[in-house]
């Protein structure tokens, strides 16, 4: 569906500037837009390379690790079914502890390893489970304490201050955490009353 909006987009830009006989516009544009994002893309390299490395420097010197265990109860408050020990756990608070450094691009291996360890739990493989289901909602709307892939986007587009949007995006994400949470709890009540197995 993105494809075909993007599509049409382009398409009815086209289709204008050949009307009003401004066809160049749209090689001009085409260029300007490429350059972009490949300085964009350079500069954000920069920037994710620095991110991780710090992430990396943290979980050496045993910060992800207790922010790990800071997350622990959480986790086992929301996903009771996963047995306390089991990988998908480890792989679901690096993701989380991730996302909430705004390092989305390093939270996505960790996602993909939970998803896989929780799928060794389904009894239903063709169907996902709550666990997952809860994950994935988490996942979507995490707490992000700093955001930092968007303050180098910020920074690459010359911003006078990048890290103004600090405070909103904590207020935004958190927000969104605690609508995630609420709905996965209502309608895990839902779908266990449906099916009647308590799973």
């Amino acid at each position: 569906m993105v494809n075909l909006i993007w599509l049409l987009m382009l398409l009815s830009g086209i289709i204008v500037a050949g009307y009003n006989g401004r066809i160049e516009v749209v090689t001009e544009a085409s260029l300007e837009a490429a350059q972009t994002a490949v300085n964009l893309a350079f500069e954000l390299i920069g920037l994710m390379a620095m991110w991780l490395g710090l992430l990396k420097i943290a979980e050496e010197a045993g910060l992800v690790g207790l922010l790990a265990r800071l997350l622990r109860p959480f986790t086992r408050y929301l996903f009771p079914e996963i047995p306390r020990d089991h990988p998908a756990i480890g792989s679901i608070i690096m993701n989380l502890s991730a996302n909430i450094l705004g390092l989305g691009n390093a939270a996505t291996p960790f996602g993909l390893k939970a998803m896989q360890e929780l799928q060794t739990l389904n009894n239903r493989p063709e169907e996902a489970t709550p666990a997952m289901c809860t994950f994935l909602g988490l996942n979507t709307g995490c707490l992000t304490l700093i955001p930092a892939t968007i303050i180098g986007i910020r920074a690459a587009a010359n911003s006078t201050d990048p890290t103004i949007i600090v405070g909103p995006t904590i207020l935004a994400t958190g927000f969104s955490m605690i609508v995630a949470v609420i709905a996965d709890r209502f309608l895990r009540k839902l779908y266990n009353g449906f099916r009647g197995d308590g799973r």
